[in-house]
């Protein structure tokens, strides 16, 4: 899972990065942190307040600092979406 934090280093956009990290590596989730700095980029997600939250390239979360359940919650919501298969698609004959 790739988690971004789009914010431009405020007090509360650390506090989101930290509060993420703590709650992945409680979850045992493998994850990839990302912290995104760049307005031009952050403006690429569109995204206009920060902090903001990314999970795997999609934006769940911008403007406010949430609770710590609350990110918990989303990132467990955001790791039981899974890709369909081949099988799923039907795309290889099975």
């Amino acid at each position: 899972m790739k988690i971004q934090i789009l914010g431009t280093g405020c007090p509360k956009c650390k506090k989101l990065g930290e509060l993420v990290d703590q709650a992945a590596k409680e979850l045992g989730i493998n994850y990839e942190l990302e912290k995104v700095t760049e307005v031009a980029k952050i403006v690429d997600f569109g995204v206009m307040t920060t902090p903001a939250l990314a999970i795997d390239g999609k934006v769940v979360l911008a403007g406010h600092l949430p609770s710590y359940e609350k990110i918990k919650e989303l990132l467990t919501t955001a790791g039981q979406v899974q890709e369909p298969t081949c099988e799923d698609k039907g795309c290889c004959g099975a």
